[in-house]
Parts: C-alpha cells; sequence; structure tokens
C-alpha cells in the first residue's frame, strides 16, 4: 500500500515521465526494518527532486522473482534507466550462478527493449559460500556489463558491512544510519549510467 501511495504521489507532479528511475532490488533497497521514508532511495528522492523514482524493491525477492515483476513494472513506470539490484537472495539460497546469469539477462534484455538505460548493481555473497562459489557469483556481473555494455556500480554495501554499527542486528541488513551513505554512494552512479 505504501509502495503504491509513493507512485501515486510521483506520478501527481508534471515531470513525473520526463526520466523515470526504476529501483529493481531487494531488502537492501526496500528499506528492511525501518520506515520507508528512511531508506536510502527515499533520501535520494529527498535529495534530488529533480529526478523521479520509484522504489520497486521487495525484501527476499530472488532475481527470478524481479524477473516476474519487471514487465508489468516496466509498461507502469515508463522507466528510461533500471537500476537492477537483485542475486543476494539467489546467493543466499544457493542458486547457481548461471540460473542468476540467466534472470539478469533477461531483465537486462527487457528494459532495453523498453526503451531504458540499464545499471546494475554488482552484489556479492559471504565469504562462508567459499571462495569459488562467490568468485563465479561476482563474474556473472562483471560478464554482464561487458556483454551488454552497461554500467556495473560496486556493491554499495562492501564499505558497510565491516562496520557493525551501521549494520541491523542480523548482520546482513543496513541500518538507518547507514542509508545516506547509501544514497550518497549511489548518487553520482546514476549520473554516469544515464
Amino acid at each position: 500500500m505504501t509502495r503504491l501511495l509513493a507512485l501515486a504521489w510521483l506520478l501527481s507532479f508534471p515531470h513525473a515521465h520526463a526520466n523515470p528511475i526504476l529501483i529493481l532490488g531487494d531488502s537492501l533497497s526496500a528499506s528492511y526494518g525501518m520506515e520507508p521514508q528512511k531508506g536510502w532511495v527515499s533520501l535520494l528522492q529527498q535529495q534530488q527532486p529533480q529526478l523521479t523514482i520509484i522504489n520497486g524493491s521487495v525484501s527476499g525477492e530472488t532475481s527470478a522473482g524481479g524477473l516476474r515483476r519487471l514487465p508489468a513494472l516496466l509498461k507502469s513506470t515508463q522507466a528510461k534507466l533500471v537500476l537492477i539490484e537483485l542475486g543476494g537472495n539467489d546467493g543466499l539460497r544457493g542458486f547457481t550462478p548461471k540460473q542468476l546469469k540467466n534472470n539478469l539477462t533477461k531483465m537486462i534484455e527487457l528494459s532495453q527493449e523498453a526503451g531504458a538505460k540499464v545499471l546494475l548493481s554488482e552484489v556479492m555473497v559471504p565469504p562462508n559460500y567459499g571462495p569459488r562459489y562467490a568468485k563465479l557469483f561476482t563474474q556473472v556481473y562483471q560478464d554482464l556489463a561487458i556483454e551488454y555494455e552497461i554500467t556495473l556500480m560496486p556493491f554499495f554495501m562492501t564499505k558497510i558491512a565491516i562496520h557493525p554499527e551501521l549494520m541491523q542486528a542480523d548482520g546482513i541488513h543496513p541500518n538507518e544510519q547507514a542509508q545516506q551513505q547509501i544514497a550518497d554512494f549511489v548518487t553520482p552512479w546514476l549520473t554516469k549510467a544515464d
């Protein structure tokens, strides 16, 4: 319900369809564990009022789930830039890098076919999954960025996860204190990808 209200609010502005940006992510972008307006996507919108940002992120989302939802989101938002931040839950569930690559590939192609540019966010899995799996997982993002000539944004959690004071009690999700840092990190990458 909150997301629908936010979308209705954004679409009420004359510039709403100028260059909409769709954020398609998981709990890291869906304000998990806090009020939506305190999450980095909302902070980014507040700081960049000239942009129209639609948060299509859902906690627990996998690349397969994002792929299922993307066509309707592209149609309803008319996004000109899609930031894809998915894959973390694929890794946590032990999905193969091949499955991840197939889903991300389809999302990139769907976005481009709809006339949107793509900003792909690198995602990393915890080290306890083993170096081989972690390397194959990360390689998926690097390969797709080269193959589709799209901008690859480094994983925004890399410099946050090492600071316990920026993390929630679960050790997986960033807390409210970290949200501004994420917004600041993402901002220049949106410009690069545009």
